[in-house]
């Protein structure tokens, strides 16, 4: 089910508020729970299949964690397993379980292919004619990279002694399952949503802030993020074109994923608020950066901070020396890339960015760009970023440097080429470009504009609302960017 559709918006949200808030406390958790499998198996029910046997196991596997700590309950809670607690070999064992069933189910359906195809290259190359092992063609469930790291972390953050485990299994479905954030993030970290799950504030004003959060995504994916993906569509699928057509194409894109995965974001944090939760920001005007390095404490914050505490951390982070650093930083950025995606081009992208990440780190203070003025390091790092996409979005390698050479005039041009350039450059499109550019670089974020809702900006959120939902009835509903991961 999509956000931003006439099923989700008239039917299924009303539905499931009017019901929320007419529940007492315990009834709440349990329709969260039940509405998020509806949610969730509304294309494909057997997807809600494999999301519930992954949390059984979770949820057994932090009971017998419990167990396990021999600690009595404080206040009818279950205890914080402390650091006084010895973690023995059988607590080690339970972790490892509920981890490699979370990666087992993760790699089974997004990796067999990849690496059966990988192995069957490596065969041909070495004089195989016949093909070494299968490829099974798995329909990839929609969002289980999300709500995989999700589950990860609630055993982790058990084991750690970060959060209390959970008693009632309708509280893990309704943790894991949550539908505001389940098939494309923010990714929530058991620990920070552990004392919400239990108790929770119902304000006017934290409502009226997610109606706000919610209208503003909106916004963002029907009047921007879904057009200009229309123009990224058309450069990335039009052939041989003129540079400057595959530069506009390219920033297109860069702004489609922005709004697309930003829009679903601020939707699933104004959701969460309607349901009395308080999410964490995901964006954080990311293409202002002056580096890498910042642009990765701005985009997807949900992501590069679970990536830093349960990955980067644990392999040394920055203690073990510059030259461990560096190569950290590279681990981190190459498995952060395959988890976008089974394909090499996702690959490269996390190898770019983890080699600026560990060239900024090296450079420090010395970085040429910290002598210049802050628009230079902005447009610099910008570049930067819009490059990779090139490799995000390509659908293969071959592609991808092909658009690149295209993008310095390093490949010919097709006779095609002015018919490419005129679906591009419609005076709609490039007003819709300029808009983009001004909401970008020119005006708060989300966060920002519903920290204080005053009379202007609730009226301009309201109108913003007003004119997505008219405008979602002319477009074909497209899924969130983010759904395929």
């Amino acid at each position: 089910m999509v956000f931003s559709s006439h099923i989700f918006l008239f039917y299924f949200l009303p539905l499931v508020l009017a019901a929320y808030y007419a529940l007492p406390g315990r009834g709440r958790t349990a329709l969260i729970a039940v509405s998020s499998y509806v949610f969730y198996g509304w294309a494909n029910p057997s997807w809600a299949v494999i999301m519930f046997f992954g949390s059984s196991v979770d949820y057994v596997c932090g009971l017998l964690l419990l167990k396990m700590s021999r600690l009595p309950d404080v206040d009818g809670l279950p205890p914080v397993i402390g650091p006084e607690v010895v973690r023995t070999r059988q607590m080690k064992l339970v972790l490892a379980t509920s981890i490699v069933t979370n990666l087992g189910l993760l790699a089974a359906f997004k990796y067999t292919g990849f690496v059966a195809e990988n192995i069957n290259a490596l065969g041909a190359l070495f004089g195989s004619s016949t093909q070494i092992v299968p490829v099974l063609h798995v329909v990839l469930p929609v969002g289980i990279s999300f709500y995989t790291f999700k589950a990860m972390s609630y055993a982790i953050d058990v084991y750690r002694g970060d959060a209390r485990p959970m008693r009632r299994f309708t509280d893990y479905m309704c943790f894991e399952a949550f539908f505001p954030d389940l098939v494309a993030g923010p990714i929530i970290r058991y620990a920070a949503i552990e004392e919400q799950m239990r108790v929770r504030q119902h304000t006017l004003e934290k409502f009226a802030r997610g109606v706000a959060f919610f209208s503003l995504g909106m916004g963002k994916k029907i009047l921007l993020a879904n057009p200009m993906g229309h123009i990224a569509d058309t450069a990335f699928a039009g052939g041989a074109k003129h540079f400057y057509d595959a530069w506009f194409g390219l920033v297109a894109y860069a702004f489609q994923i922005y709004f697309d995965f930003s829009g679903y974001s601020d939707m699933a944090v104004g959701l969460a608020l309607m349901l009395g939760f308080v999410l964490i920001q995901n964006f954080d005007s990311p293409y202002k950066s002056r580096s890498i390095t910042e642009f990765w404490r701005r985009w997807h914050i949900s992501l590069s901070t679970w990536l830093r505490d349960y990955l980067y951390i644990p392999l040394g982070g920055n203690r073990k020396g510059p030259l461990r650093t560096y190569a950290n930083l590279m681990v981190v950025m190459l498995l952060g890339g395959l988890w976008h995606g089974a394909s090499w081009n996702f690959v490269i992208w996390g190898g770019i960015h983890g080699g600026m990440l560990a060239v900024e780190r090296r450079l420090g203070n010395a970085h040429p760009l910290r002598r210049l003025p802050p628009a230079v390091g902005v447009a610099f790092t910008f570049l930067i970023v819009c490059l990779s996409w090139v490799f995000f979005r390509a659908k293969t390698l071959e592609q991808a440097v092909t658009y690149l050479g295209l993008l310095f005039g390093l490949a010919a041009v097709s006779p095609a080429a002015d018919v490419v350039a005129g679906a591009l450059h419609p005076r709609y499109y490039v007003g819709l470009f300029a808009l983009a550019a001004v909401v970008i670089f020119g005006m708060p974020n989300s966060w920002e504009l519903t920290r204080r809702l005053s009379l202007p900006r609730t009226a301009f959120v309201a109108a913003t609302m007003v004119l997505a939902t008219l405008m979602m009835w002319t477009q074909t509903i497209n899924p969130f960017l983010y759904f395929q991961f």
